[in-house]
């Protein structure tokens, strides 16, 4: 039907901060806000992000064998370093920081290898510090590999970007099945009914706020999960409220508190595979976030932005933090909310220093039982997988060559979860990178993806056929349109 020439299309309403920011000659990405409204959005980033910042060191923390006192410290410690962080990528210093609404804080691409290396470790008391050790040289070598990183961006599509990001997902799950069965195996009450019943119970209140809810209590389901089911958990005798008790109100994390860091080669290989990842990533968020805010990501805008990155992570561990990235959650918050303001997101990112200052505040989520956490884990790590599956969906998987590259680097990737003992007569420095699935998948992907899509590009145009049997194209149709890399 043809458009009629007389109609007018509707005028879309803006966002009153957009219209301040048009008439002040002031780019929405660099306004800043009355105090009130920047502290209460800049609240809801942290909400949006907390889960993810404080589930990586419960994760480490539990695997290494911390106590309440020590958990809390270390995760006090990771919401000061990804405050850090996010200062650094929002407000910038020289040729640092894309200086947009970017958050930062603890990657989920670390917790496999880095619970591999705490796995590996004879004296437990060793691993933080090798772990630590590890993230600089990561973090280091990545700020120097920064500017050469953006210009090499075509060789991690998402075809390699969806895979390694479903793998984090998929790595994390079990986990999640962990906790949910309780806080340790040899406790008396692991899997109980009354555990896993918490678990269930708390994924069910996750579940129906995400269903019913909106906005901003839609935004934080996952916290408020994690605060009902610990409500519930009261009654039922396990909940320890000790972590709280023992937390000063003020503290500060303080330099090297679980020692100097160690530098073993297997980790920190291990850790500059998660690096590539975590830059990876980030590069695919600035891309998304560019265009949300109308101020596209340039070569120089992504070199500063990894800069950010890779110095918050070689700084993080100084303050017992891990390797820091960009939180796409919030680049979804930003969409949502049309509030543009990278001031707003440096807001949130005081508020974590704030929060990594008081010992008592990061001392509320050691309380919360490991059942509680489980349920809520699955919807978080889950999500994980889910980012990672929307992200192939756009990795043109009706090209032969694309299906077998997630298909053996997704094989790869799950070995160390389907087969834990696959590599076990391999040296124990090899087994730190072997068992960690998103490090096999990631390295697995890159190089099936340069031999398949970049070697002899003159084969690109054959036939997308089934990749088991030749010949039968994937979809069963007689036509189709040119397949898009």
């Amino acid at each position: 039907m043809a458009a009629q020439p007389d109609a007018v299309p509707p005028t879309p309403a803006k966002d009153p901060a957009e219209e301040t920011g048009a008439r002040s000659g002031v780019h929405p990405v660099d306004e800043k806000l009355p105090p009130l409204k920047m502290a209460t959005t800049g609240l809801q980033h942290v909400a949006a992000m907390y889960a993810g910042v404080v589930a990586p060191p419960l994760i480490v923390g539990a695997a290494i064998g911390l106590s309440g006192t020590e958990l809390t410290f270390l995760t006090g410690a990771c919401l000061f370093t990804a405050g850090l962080a996010t200062f650094l990528q929002t407000l910038g210093v020289w040729k640092i920081g894309a200086r947009l609404p970017f958050v930062n804080g603890v990657t989920f691409a670390g917790v496999a290898p880095m619970t591999a290396i705490v796995a590996s470790t004879d004296d437990k008391s060793d691993a933080l510090p090798v772990i630590f050790g590890a993230v600089i040289v990561a973090g280091v070598l990545g700020f120097f590999a920064s500017p050469f990183f953006s210009k090499a961006v075509r060789f991690f599509p998402p075809v390699v970007t969806g895979t390694v990001i479903t793998l984090i997902g998929i790595s994390l799950l079990p986990v999640a099945f962990g906790w949910a069965q309780g806080s340790s195996p040899t406790a008396d009450d692991f899997g109980s009914a009354t555990n896993l019943g918490l678990a269930g119970v708390t994924l069910l209140i996750v579940l129906l706020l995400r269903r019913f809810t909106r906005g901003f209590v839609k935004q934080i389901a996952v916290l408020l999960g994690l605060v009902a089911g610990t409500l519930i958990a009261i009654p039922l005798g396990v909940t320890d409220f000790s972590p709280v008790a023992d937390a000063d109100i003020v503290g500060f994390p303080t330099p090297f508190h679980f020692g100097a860091p160690q530098f073993q080669l297997a980790a920190i290989l291990s850790l500059c595979v998660v690096m590539v990842v975590s830059m990876t990533e980030s590069t695919a968020d600035m891309l998304a976030l560019g265009e949300i805010v109308d101020r596209p990501a340039d070569e120089k805008t992504i070199a500063a932005g990894l800069r950010a990155d890779t110095l918050g992570s070689a700084i993080s561990p100084l303050f017992n933090g891990f390797m820091c990235s960009a939180f796409a959650q919030n680049i979804g918050l930003v969409a949502m909310t049309r509030i543009r303001s990278r001031f707003v997101v440096a807001a949130g990112g005081g508020f974590l220093v704030l929060m990594g200052l008081c010992p008592v505040a990061a001392s509320l989520i050691a309380v919360v039982p490991r059942p509680v956490l489980g349920g809520a884990g699955v919807v978080l790590f889950g999500s994980v997988a889910a980012s990672g599956i929307q992200t192939l969906v756009r990795a043109g998987l009706d090209k032969d060559n694309n299906v077998l590259i997630v298909a053996v680097s997704l094989a790869v990737g799950v070995i160390p979860i389907t087969a834990p003992e696959f590599y076990h007569a391999f040296p124990e420095t090899a087994k730190i990178v072997l068992d960690s699935g998103i490090s096999t998948g990631c390295v697995a992907a890159v190089l099936l993806n340069f031999v398949f899509n970049h070697l002899g590009k003159g084969h690109d145009d054959q036939d997308v056929t089934h990749p088991m049997e030749a010949g039968e194209e994937i979809t069963g149709a007689t036509t189709r349109a040119p397949a898009t890399s």
